[in-house]
């Protein structure tokens, strides 16, 4: 699938209320100027970062293997997690699992996120006028607060080898869908016709996508059931922060540096 084209909507001298979905994380440099983005990766970074952050803990972002370690050097017993091509890193701590980490009570850890495009994705999004988490969990009460705060909305599914997946659309066309209700005007035709197509399919329309089967194939439907088993149920709208998480309305979580560091 190509990337959407943008098509802004303009009435005399001001820029009407709109929303655009796109996808990848190459797409976030398209909306660095005048966007509030939202970036979505159901299966499973946001829904990783949207468990941890509403449980408490200080959950940050990173973009390599690499810059996972360093971030982590800087925190006090930090808890590695993610993954780098389907695979845990070695030094790692759990993969990126929402269930996994929703079962810790270790909360006082923060813990660094690694995934293959979700969180390459909002690191690509530095930049816009605000950046979101958004998975099933937190759909509504993002919207909601995006209409109050943001005339112009990408909202951008993470893409998984070139593809859009069903997961991410639906939750797109949630957020896009409420949005257009409140009066934003889709930016392009492929924005209408994702919003048309998912915007009342329940959760459970994602089990074609390939992200399910990959779950499947490796013995991981614990994250499945998670994600399939809690849709709507926070509150919680997340906000990154240079490379953090934060719940809205809440200044950044102190960052505890490791002594000498």
């Amino acid at each position: 699938m190509t990337a959407f084209t943008r098509n802004v909507t303009i009435r005399g001298d001001n820029i009407m209320k709109s929303v655009v979905i796109d996808f990848s994380p190459e797409s976030a440099a398209r909306y660095r100027r005048d966007y509030a983005m939202v970036a979505i990766d159901v299966i499973r970074a946001t829904t990783t970062l949207a468990t941890g952050v509403a449980s408490g803990r200080q959950c940050y972002v990173a973009s390599s293997v690499k810059s996972a370690f360093a971030r982590a050097a800087r925190l006090d017993h930090a808890l590695l997690a993610g993954e780098s091509g389907g695979e845990m890193p070695g030094g790692f701590d759990i993969t990126n699992s929402p269930a996994a980490l929703a079962l810790r009570a270790d909360i006082e850890r923060p813990m660094v996120l690694l995934s293959s495009t979700g969180t390459q994705l909002l690191t690509n999004a530095r930049g816009c006028e605000a950046v979101y988490v958004a998975c099933f969990r937190n759909h509504r009460a993002t919207a909601e607060h995006l209409a109050r705060h943001h005339a112009r909305v990408a909202v951008i599914g993470a893409g998984t080898k070139g593809e859009f997946r069903e997961e991410d659309q639906i939750c797109c066309a949630w957020i896009a869908g409420r949005l257009m209700s409140c009066g934003y005007v889709a930016e392009n035709a492929r924005t209408r016709q994702v919003v048309e197509r998912w915007q009342d399919a329940p959760a459970g329309h994602c089990l074609i996508s390939n992200s399910v089967a990959y779950l499947r194939r490796t013995n991981q439907l614990n994250d499945l059931d998670f994600v399939l088993t809690h849709v709507g149920d926070l509150d919680t709208v997340i906000e990154l922060d240079d490379d953090q998480a934060v719940p809205v309305d809440s200044q950044p979580l102190p960052r505890v540096a490791v002594a000498g560091a």
